[in-house]
C-alpha cells in the first residue's frame, strides 16, 4: 500500500478524467485583512525600531537587518531590549539569527529554535 493510499484509502476507481483543474484566476487574490503579513526591515537606529514595533502590534512578523549596528553595542542592546519587551507584550516571539537578523512575531506566532531536518 503507497502513501496516497494510506492517507486516501484505497486507490480510486475513477480515471484521471474524474478529477477537474483548478484555475487560480477563479479565486479571490485580494488579501484578507485578518492575513499576517511578513515585513523586512533595516534597523540603522532608533528611529526605525517604531515602526517594527507598530507592525508587530498589528499582528504581523518582521524580519529585521541589523548589520548597519554591528559597531553600536549600546544600541544593538537597547534595541533588541525594545524589541524583547514588544514580543512579551503581544505574546509573540523574538530570535536573532546570526549576527545580522532580528526576527519579532506576533501573538501566538512562536519560532522553533531548531533547524528543519534535524533531529
Amino acid at each position: 500500500m503507497g502513501f496516497m493510499d494510506k492517507i486516501l484509502g484505497e486507490t480510486p476507481s475513477g480515471s484521471a478524467g474524474d478529477y477537474v483543474e483548478l484555475d487560480l484566476d477563479d479565486f479571490d487574490a485580494a488579501p484578507d485583512e485578518s492575513q499576517t503579513s511578513v515585513h523586512i526591515a533595516e534597523i540603522q537606529g532608533q528611529q526605525d525600531v517604531i515602526a517594527i514595533k507598530d507592525a508587530v502590534y498589528d499582528g504581523d512578523i518582521v524580519i529585521a537587518d541589523i548589520t548597519r549596528l554591528r559597531t553600536q553595542d549600546t544600541t544593538v542592546e537597547r534595541i533588541t531590549d525594545e524589541l524583547q519587551q514588544v514580543a512579551r507584550e503581544v505574546n509573540g516571539d523574538i530570535v536573532q539569527k546570526g549576527d545580522d537578523q532580528l526576527i519579532v512575531t506576533p501573538t501566538s506566532v512562536s519560532i522553533s529554535r531548531t533547524k528543519l531536518g534535524r533531529d
